[in-house]
């Protein structure tokens, strides 16, 4: 039974249900990223949210807080900090797995 465990189907391997939103989430912290975070992921799974961790860091630094707002600062930094540690642990897991 190729795609399935234990008899149930595994129409989605996201555990948010989508790459972009689980992307978002480690932005905002609700998803604390470990090696095991990835280990149920497959190999196009991994690269679509390398794409999309990509696409929030982007849409992140696009978005320029007023200089004197720091609360809207710091959480910009929080979040692109987030996503950037996620990033590299995602790719060394792909080194080490050699995915």
């Amino acid at each position: 039974m190729a795609g399935s465990f234990l008899g149930y189907h595994r129409a989605m391997s996201f555990p948010t249900g989508s790459a972009w939103s689980m992307a978002r989430d480690i932005a905002e912290g609700y998803i604390l990223v470990t090696e095991r975070t990835f280990k149920q992921l497959t190999r196009p799974d991994l690269d679509q949210l390398t794409f999309e961790i990509d696409r929030h860091m982007r849409d992140l630094r696009g978005e320029q807080p007023a200089i004197d707002d720091t609360a809207a600062l710091q959480g910009r930094h929080r979040r692109m900090q987030r996503l950037s540690s996620a990033l590299t642990m995602l790719r060394s897991y792909r080194t080490r797995q050699k995915l």
